[in-house]
């Protein structure tokens, strides 16, 4: 399945941020929804801020424009206000992205031990995301390092127990 891009991506002022308070407001919440939605289809947990320039979804090769290093910026820290990306060193040089917050992958995560009857089973980090099981669910091939936040979300006050 390839993916879907928004109909702004092929309008060339997308990718110059607007001066009129209003206009930018929506611009960024278009940018952040494509940024989320391009990271969710294609499974990316981390962007680097140089590379980000390159990336496809802020450099349309067909009408030649990109967004400039700074805009990408601003998208990034629109992103981080909203709980959807993480700083993962002090020169805000790389950033993990969250399409999904902690929360929301541990509940999705309960709700498929639930359905397959796993409650209280003992089940290891790399069966959730790389099992057999999991291969038809939207956490399978989470990175371990980005599971670990979901699962301790999942803590109802008795604990989260590791063997």
């Amino acid at each position: 399945m390839s993916f879907e891009w928004p109909w702004q991506y092929n309008f060339p002022p997308f990718f110059t941020l607007q001066p009129n308070v209003d206009t930018r407001q929506k611009q960024l919440a278009a940018w952040c929804s494509l940024t989320l939605s391009y990271c969710r289809h294609h499974k990316l947990y981390t962007l680097d801020v140089m590379e980000a320039q390159e990336s496809p979804v802020f450099n349309n090769k067909k009408i030649e424009r990109k967004l400039s290093m700074e805009a990408i910026q601003v998208v990034f820290e629109e992103l981080r206000k909203k709980g959807n990306l993480e700083w993962l060193d002090k020169n805000k040089s790389r950033c993990l992205v969250m399409w999904r917050r902690p929360e929301e992958w541990g509940k999705l995560i309960y709700q498929w031990i639930s359905k397959n009857g796993m409650v209280n089973t003992v089940c290891t980090l790399y069966e959730l995301s790389n099992g057999d099981d999991t291969e038809n669910e939207e956490f399978h091939g989470l990175e371990e390092w980005m599971l670990l936040p979901e699962i301790i979300a999942m803590d109802d006050g008795k604990g989260v127990k590791f063997f």
